[in-house]
């Protein structure tokens, strides 16, 4: 195994962690939400996971499983880890209520309204628990972004890029309701910053677990089943929270421009790599 790659696999899931510091940071100064931009980069975030997804790894795991297994147990087997890596995060989603789910949008300005309508207490229990809420979100998307990169850093740049994007938001659910609750801006930044923590806690984890298998000969199989649940948790993301609050934040016409520009881009830049 290239430790260049693990490395860089490593870096790339610390940076889209940790861009939940991005969203607490732009809650402080900004006094409105760019509602547009925000539902374009989204829908952006939407096109690039679903195409990386269908056209990329989907195929790539399926090969790999139809290699050992043949056409129809290999398709069968792929179809299985894909439904399975979309069944982890519904059941993530699940088991966290909606109030405190980091993937239930909400503006700086209806943050700021919260201020009003709930006493201090609340709110700092909201920001705790949302806190806890985006970590445990963001331990399957580590695992996600690291084994991405592993398998090719290109793509692996590609989906810490839309990951960054989509925890800009939470950044702002976390930090918000734990500064107006405190009045201490570095005790809310440092809590929307560690949480995106879990990310490259999730990419440790994947690595140290399939460490023993990525270095067998049966790496190619492993590859193919966490790639194909990979591809299954970013196309629900996709579905579930990115596009809808995409649509949530802007208007539908946005949202769809921005899905199709990033499929656009990652077409062009997977055929200028290729």
């Amino acid at each position: 195994m290239d430790n260049g790659n693990v490395l860089l696999a490593l870096l790339l899931t610390l940076f889209a962690g940790l861009s939940t510091g991005i969203g607490s940071a732009i809650a402080f100064v900004a006094k409105r939400t760019n509602t547009k931009l925000l539902s374009l980069s989204l829908g952006f975030s939407a096109g690039v996971m679903i195409y990386i997804s269908f056209v990329e790894i989907f195929p790539d795991a399926r090969h790999a499983f139809i290699g050992k297994y043949g056409e129809f147990n290999g398709t069968l087997f792929t179809l299985i880890s894909f439904f399975g890596g979309m069944m982890l995060i519904a059941l993530i989603d699940k088991f966290i209520p909606s109030a405190e789910n980091p993937h239930e949008m909400r503006s700086v300005e209806a943050m700021n309204n919260e201020k009003k309508a709930m006493n201090f207490r609340k709110l700092y229990r909201l920001g705790i628990t949302t806190s806890l809420a985006v970590a445990i979100h963001n331990f399957p998307e580590g695992i996600a972004t690291f084994m991405s990169a592993m398998k090719d850093p290109s793509l692996g740049i590609a989906i810490a890029i839309a990951v960054a994007i989509h925890n800009i938001p939470e950044g702002i659910a976390v930090s918000v309701p734990v500064y107006y609750a405190t009045g201490n801006r570095k005790k809310a930044f440092l809590l929307s910053f560690l949480s995106g923590l879990a990310e490259p806690v999730g990419a440790l984890m994947a690595y140290l677990l399939l460490m023993p298998f990525l270095t067998s000969g049966n790496v190619d199989l492993v590859f193919g089943a966490v790639m194909a649940a990979v591809a299954g948790i970013m196309v629900f993301i996709s579905m579930d929270e990115l596009l809808p609050s995409a649509e949530e934040y802007g208007e539908h016409h946005l949202a769809i421009y921005g899905l199709t520009g990033g499929m656009a881009v990652m077409a062009l830049s997977l055929l200028l790599i290729g």
